[in-house]
C-alpha cells in the first residue's frame, strides 16, 4: 500500500514525546500531542475559578510540557512558528484525533501495563492501516502485542528516537514477528528521507543496539577509572573530541542524561541479559550508587560528576568529584604526553593511531577501553544484529561517535589489535578470528566508489544497503581527483558534475581554497556541466583564515591584505558569474567567508542543520568577501518589491552588526541569507551533496546562461545613513556596545548606504565591493581588532573590548 504521512499523533507529552512531536512539525506534519487529564487543580487554576471540567485544565499537562520543551536550548524546532502545527489534547476527550492520524507514536512512561492500556484505547480510535509505533527504549516490543487485533499487530513495531530528536540522527527500528515487512521498509525510508534519520534495524533485545553498546562503554570507563586511578577530567579529555566522541565525553554526558537514568538502563541490562558474558560489568560501582543515594544526579539536581560553584572572587568555576572521597575540587588540566603528541593531528584516524602508540597512562586507558568495546561489540553479533555496520551506525547516529567500534578497529588494524587484546586477556568473538583465517583483514572496504561490509554468514563483502541516495566523498577518494592542492580536492561525482571539497582545518578559507574555487570553475566551464561546493566534514566552513590575516596585520603588510581581500571578492564573484551553474551545499557551521561563498551561489541546497551568518563584526572587522555588498543588494531588491527602503536595509544591517547566526536553515530564509523560492533545505545531511548535484544538473539541463553583473543597486546615501548612525550612537550611549563596536558598525552602515551620497543613487556591485574592502583595510590594523582576533585564535572566543 502507498503510505503518505500528513497527520501524526504522539501519545505522551514528556520530554521525548514533545520533542518528537516538534520534529514532525519541523517537516510540515500536523501533529496531535495528547497526555493524561490532571486529577487536581493547581493554585493558579483555583484563583482563576477554573474547574476540572475546563479544557485549559484538562489539556494542562500536554500544554505545559510542550511550552517547557520549547524553551530548551538548543531549540527543538527549526522555526518558532512551527509549534503552531501541534494541537494538544488529552487521552479522555481527544482520542478521536487518532482517526485522522497516519502514524500513532506511543511515548508514555516506561511501564508495560500502562503502555498496554494506552494501546487498548488506540485500537478503539485508529484508522485501519495506520502505523503504530512505540518509543520504548528497552521494554521488549513483542510483549505489547497481547490482545491486539491482527491489523494492529501487522502495522506495529518499535521506532526508538534518541533525545533530542532534532539533533541525534538515530532511529532504531524494532520489528516483532507479526510486523509486516512493508512497514519496516516504509519507516526506514521515511525516517531517512523525511525525518533526516539514520534508520538502524534492531533485534528485539534489551536496550536494542546503541544503548546496549553505549552504556557498556560507559560502564567500562567506570571500571577503568578505578583500576587506573584517573580523574573525571582526565577521562573526559580522553573520551571527547580527541578520540572522535562528543564534547560532553563520558562524565559530562552522564550528568546531562541523568546518572539515575544511566543506572536504570545498566540495571535493566544486568537483569535482562543473564547470558551476557560481560554481565558483571553492568554492576553499578559503589561510588555511583552513593551519588544516586545523595541525589547527585547531574544537571537535574545541580551536581553530579561536575558541580558549578564560585571561587573566593565570585567567579564561576566548575568542580569535579573525587570518586574515592566523594568530595568536589577544582578540575586539573589533563597532562599526557600521548595527548600532546596526538592533538595537533587533524585527521581522526591518524590521531587514533598515534594515541594507540602511546606508552603513558592515558594511552593505556584508551587501549583497554578499545579492547573492552571491541570484544563486547563482536560478541553481540548475532544477538543484537546480524550485520556489523548496524552497530557502527547506531553508535555514530545515537551517541555522536565519529567512528563506530568496528571502524575504529579497522583504523588500528584488526589482526595487530587482536594480538594485543589477547595478550591483555580480551578474546574477541570467534567469527573475527575466522574472518582473518579467510584472508579478510578488515571489516569494511571501498570498491568502485561503494562501501562494503564484511558479511559474517557468507564470509564475503556486501554493499551496505540504503546508500543509493548518498554521495559520500570518502568513498571516492581512492579515485584520481580531477584536481587538487593542499587545501581542497576537486572530485568528479558523475553525470558531468564536479564537487569541490575544502580540506583545511575547520575548512577555513585561505589562498589555497580561493585558488581551488577559481580553478574548479575554470575546469567545469571547459569540460563539465556544473559545480557543487560541499564536503562531508563536521562543518562546511568556519570562515576566512584569521591566522593568516592576523600575521599580515601584525607585520603591517597592508598591500598583501588588500590583495587577499581582492582575491576573496574575485572568487565569490566568480561563483556568481561563471558560465556553469554553481550550487553550494552548506551544513553545520557556515560562518563569515563560508557564508559569503553560499551567498553568491546560483542556488543553495542546505542541510536543515545549517548555522550560518556574517559574524565578522564580532572579530573586529566587517564582511568583505562580498557579504556586505550582497546584503545591501538584497535589501535594494526588496525596496523595489515592497517600497520599505529603510526598514529592509536596517534589518540586514542589524544582522551584520549583531553578528547574528541562523540556528537552522529555515531561520536563514528569514535573514535573507537563503532566498525564498530559489534555495532548498535537505533534512538528512547525508543527502545534501546528492541533492546539490541533482540541482546543478537541473540548472544545466534547462539551459544555463551566465548572469550579468549588477549596476542597478539602489543605495540610499545620507537619507538612510543619518538614522542608522543615530541608532548606533544610541546603543553606544546606553553602554550596549563598546567604542570599537561603534566604529565597526558605523563602517558597516556607511558601506550599506553607499557611502556619503547626498541622495539615493544606483551603483554597481564593484562600487560596493570597493567600499567593503576600504572599510576592511581601515579596521584590520586597529589594535583592538588584533586583540579580538588573537583572542579567537588562542581561546576560541572574541574579546569584548
Amino acid at each position: 500500500m502507498k503510505r503518505i504521512i500528513n497527520e501524526v499523533a504522539v501519545l505522551g507529552s514528556g520530554v521525548m514525546g514533545s520533542r518528537i512531536a516538534l520534529h514532525f512539525a519541523n517537516i510540515g506534519c500536523k501533529v496531535y500531542l495528547l497526555d493524561i487529564v490532571p486529577r487536581e487543580l493547581t493554585e493558579t487554576e483555583k484563583q482563576k475559578g477554573l474547574t476540572l471540567k475546563d479544557k485549559a485544565v484538562r489539556n494542562r499537562i500536554a500544554d505545559e510540557n510542550l511550552k517547557s520543551v520549547l524553551k530548551a536550548k538548543p531549540s527543538p524546532v527549526y522555526h518558532k512558528s512551527y509549534a503552531s502545527r501541534i494541537t494538544t489534547g488529552n487521552f479522555e476527550d481527544n482520542m478521536n484525533y487518532l482517526s485522522n492520524a497516519d502514524w500513532v507514536i506511543e511515548a508514555v512512561i516506561e511501564n508495560l501495563d500502562i503502555k498496554k492500556t494506552v494501546f487498548e484505547k488506540v485500537e478503539q480510535f485508529r484508522k485501519p492501516g495506520s502505523l503504530i509505533t512505540t518509543n520504548t527504549s528497552g521494554i521488549p516490543v513483542h510483549l505489547m502485542l497481547e490482545g491486539r487485533t491482527e491489523d494492529f499487530q501487522r502495522n506495529f513495531c518499535g521506532a526508538h528516537f534518541f533525545n533530542p530528536p532534532r539533533y541525534l540522527q538515530l532511529l532504531e527500528i524494532i520489528p516483532t514477528p507479526k510486523t509486516d515487512p512493508e512497514v519496516i521498509d516504509f519507516i526506514s525510508h521515511y525516517g531517512d528521507l523525511y525525518l533526516g534519520k539514520t534508520p538502524v534495524l534492531c533485534k528485539d533485545t534489551p536496550a536494542f543496539i546503541a544503548n546496549r553498546i553505549g552504556v557498556f562503554s560507559i560502564m567500562a570507563v567506570f571500571k577503568l577509572k578505578e583500576e587506573l586511578g584517573l580523574s573525571v577530567k582526565e577521562i573526559d579529555t580522553l573520551t571527547g573530541p580527541l578520540t572522535g566522541k562528543p564534547k560532553s565525553a563520558t562524565f559530562r554526558t552522564a550528568d546531562v542524561v541523568g546518572i539515575d537514568t544511566l543506572v536504570k538502563v545498566a540495571d535493566n541490562i544486568y537483569k535482562d541479559c543473564p547470558e551476557d558474558e560481560t554481565r558483571d560489568l553492568f554492576v553499578i560501582p559503589d561510588y555511583v550508587k552513593k551519588m544516586v543515594e545523595n541525589n547527585w544526579l547531574g544537571d537535574k539536581s545541580g551536581q553530579g560528576f561536575y558541580k558549578k560553584s564560585k571561587d573566593e572572587n565570585g567567579k564561576r568555576v566548575i568542580l569535579e568529584i573525587d570518586t574515592a572521597t566523594l568530595e568536589y575540587g577544582p578540575s586539573k588540566k589533563a597532562k599526557f604526553a600521548s595527548v600532546g603528541a596526538a592533538k595537533p593531528i587533524d585527521d581522526l584516524k591518524e590521531r587514533l593511531k598515534a594515541l594507540n602508540m602511546g606508552k603513558d597512562k592515558g594511552a593505556e586507558f584508551l587501549k583497554l577501553l578499545n579492547y573492552h568495546v571491541f570484544k563486547y561489540a563482536s560478541n553481540r553479533i548475532p544477538e543484537i544484529s546480524d550485520e556489523l555496520f548496524r552497530i557502527d551506525d547506531g553508535m555514530k547516529a545515537g551517541f555522536g561517535w565519529e567512528l563506530g567500534p568496528f571502524e575504529i578497529w579497522d583504523t588500528l588494524g584488526v589482526e595487530r589489535t587482536i594480538k594485543k587484546m589477547e595478550e591483555a586477556g580480551f578474546a574477541p568473538a570467534q567469527w573475527v578470528k575466522e574472518m582473518l583465517e579467510k584472508g579478510v583483514s578488515s571489516f569494511y572496504k571501498v570498491e568502485d566508489g561503494k562501501r562494503k561490509f564484511y558479511d559474517i554468514p557468507s564470509g564475503s563483502y556486501k554493499e551496505i544497503p540504503g546508500m543509493e541516495g548518498f554521495i559520500i566523498l570518502e568513498n571516492i577518494r581512492g579515485n584520481k581527483p580531477v584536481w587538487q592542492n593542499v587545501g581542497a580536492t576537486l572530485h568528479d561525482i558523475g553525470d558531468g558534475i564536479l564537487n569541490l571539497e575544502f580540506q583545511t582545518k575547520m575548512n577555513s578559507i585561505g589562498s589555497e581554497v580561493l585558488d581551488a574555487i577559481n580553478k574548479s570553475i575554470e575546469i567545469a566551464e571547459q569540460d563539465f556541466k556544473g559545480l557543487v561546493i560541499a564536503n562531508n566534514g563536521p562543518h562546511f566552513s568556519a570562515g576566512a583564515n584569521l591566522a593568516m590575516m592576523f600575521m599580515l596585520a601584525t607585520e603591517q603588510e597592508f598591500d598583501e591584505i588588500d590583495m587577499a581581500v581582492r582575491m576573496f571578492q574575485k572568487s565569490t564573484m566568480h561563483v556568481r558569474y561563471s558560465s556553469v551553474p554553481v550550487v553550494v551545499a552548506p551544513h553545520n557551521l557556515t560562518l563569515g567567508g563560508g557564508c559569503e561563498v553560499a551567498l553568491h551561489a546560483d542556488k543553495v541546497e542546505a542541510s536543515a542543520e545549517t548555522y550560518i551568518g556574517l559574524v565578522e563584526v564580532g572579530v573586529g572587522i566587517l564582511p568583505a568577501g562580498g557579504g556586505t555588498k550582497e546584503m545591501t543588494m538584497r535589501a535594494a531588491d526588496h525596496f523595489v518589491k515592497d517600497g520599505l527602503e529603510l526598514p529592509e536595509l536596517q534589518k540586514r544591517f542589524m544582522n551584520i552588526a549583531m553578528a547574528n547566526v541562523a540556528t537552522s536553515a529555515r531561520e536563514a530564509f528569514d535573514m535573507d541569507i537563503f532566498v525564498k523560492g530559489r534555495d532548498g533545505i535537505v533534512v538528512n545531511p547525508k543527502r545534501v551533496i546528492a541533492q546539490a548535484k541533482k540541482t546543478a544538473l537541473d540548472l544545466a539541463d534547462r539551459g544555463y546562461t551566465r548572469p550579468i553583473e549588477r549596476e542597478d543597486i539602489r543605495v540610499m546615501g545620507r537619507s538612510a545613513l543619518a538614522p542608522m548612525l543615530l541608532g548606533v550612537y544610541t546603543f553606544w550611549k546606553g553602554n550596549y556596545i563598546s567604542d570599537h563596536d561603534k566604529k565597526i558598525v558605523e563602517k558597516v552602515a556607511s558601506v550599506m548606504c553607499g557611502g556619503d551620497l547626498s541622495q539615493p543613487t544606483l551603483v554597481s556591485e564593484q562600487y560596493l565591493l570597493d567600499l567593503e574592502r576600504e572599510a576592511f583595510l581601515s579596521l584590520i590594523g586597529e589594535r583592538k581588532t588584533l586583540e579580538r582576533i588573537q583572542s579567537i585564535l588562542t581561546t576560541g572566543k572574541p574579546l569584548r573590548n
